[in-house]
């Protein structure tokens, strides 16, 4: 018996060895930064977050998972990769600077990045300053893959490791940080109610990164 939950352990930790050591590749597709995307990040994080900097850049602390709702990969990049917000009237009033996100990941798990993971982009209200995105080709008539369920996992423990992140969440639940301390928004009626990337996929998400003890709330 002795034996056997010994064996049983050293399976354990050879699986989590793996896990910790496995492989990524990310493929680098940047979208345009120009003066303009420069002074319109510092503005929006100045107006929202009265946070005054020379560099648009943020200390990551979240990861936020999102889906893109339409369109495939090259047209989401073409849009993201534009600096002004194109329609979208409730987000255009609060700034003129287009959304975007960090990294997009395929349907077939292919992961790209389009920012530097410490570089602002808008993405989720309140939390852009410290919140890494992660958008994922797909939406509520076209479910997200397992193949992306993959990816994600692995894109979040390799951040994880890196940059010392401590919290995991879906757009959807955003909401929860709003009387928190990490909810910087100063515009009380700037909220948006969103349904990404749904909660079958967070749960399995999280299902592949529970050991990094990633929190789900402030």
């Amino acid at each position: 018996m002795k034996y056997i939950k010994l064996l049983f352990i050293l399976l354990l930790f050879s699986a989590g060895a793996k896990a910790q050591t496995e492989t990524i590749n990310i493929i680098q597709r940047p979208i345009e930064f120009n003066q303009e995307r420069i002074d319109l990040s510092l503005d929006y994080m100045r107006t929202h977050y009265s946070i005054v900097q020379n560099t648009p850049t943020i200390t990551p602390s979240m990861i936020v998972l999102h889906y893109t709702e339409v369109g495939t990969l090259e047209h989401n990049i073409r849009y993201f990769n534009n600096t002004y917000l194109n329609g979208r009237r409730n987000l255009s009033r609060e700034s003129a600077l287009n959304v975007s996100s960090q990294f997009i990941i395929d349907r077939d798990g292919s992961i790209y990045q389009l920012m530097p993971p410490t570089q602002f982009a808008r993405h989720t209200i309140g939390l852009n300053y410290c919140a890494i995105g992660i958008e994922n080709i797909g939406g509520s008539k076209q479910p997200l893959t397992e193949a992306q369920v993959k990816a994600n996992a692995k894109l979040i423990r390799y951040l994880t490791k890196k940059y010392g992140i401590q919290y995991l969440i879906g757009h959807s639940e955003y909401g929860i940080f709003r009387n928190s301390p990490l909810w910087k928004e100063k515009n009380p009626n700037y909220f948006t109610v969103k349904y990404d990337p749904g909660a079958g996929f967070m749960e399995k998400v999280r299902a592949k990164v529970q050991d990094l003890h990633l929190k789900s709330a402030p």
